[in-house]
């Protein structure tokens, strides 16, 4: 299991929280977002915490060593 929270450059659709979330709990992307999609039905705030996740987590760009 990754213990980084990132939103990797691979695998994103949108802005890369789930592909991310997936990648930090060892899940499937695809998973996460049907996750996602059918919590939508329900009411409440996910997609201002999918706003907030993109803001706060960081590129996987951050992490890698230029040189």
């Amino acid at each position: 299991m990754n213990r980084r929270l990132v939103r990797p450059r691979q695998g994103r659709m949108i802005a890369g929280v789930c592909a991310g979330l997936a990648q930090r709990y060892g899940r499937s992307a695809g998973f996460i977002r049907l996750l996602f999609l059918l919590s939508l039905l329900l009411p409440g705030t996910q997609v201002i915490v999918y706003l907030v996740l993109w803001a706060l987590m960081p590129n996987e760009d951050r992490y890698t060593t230029r040189y």
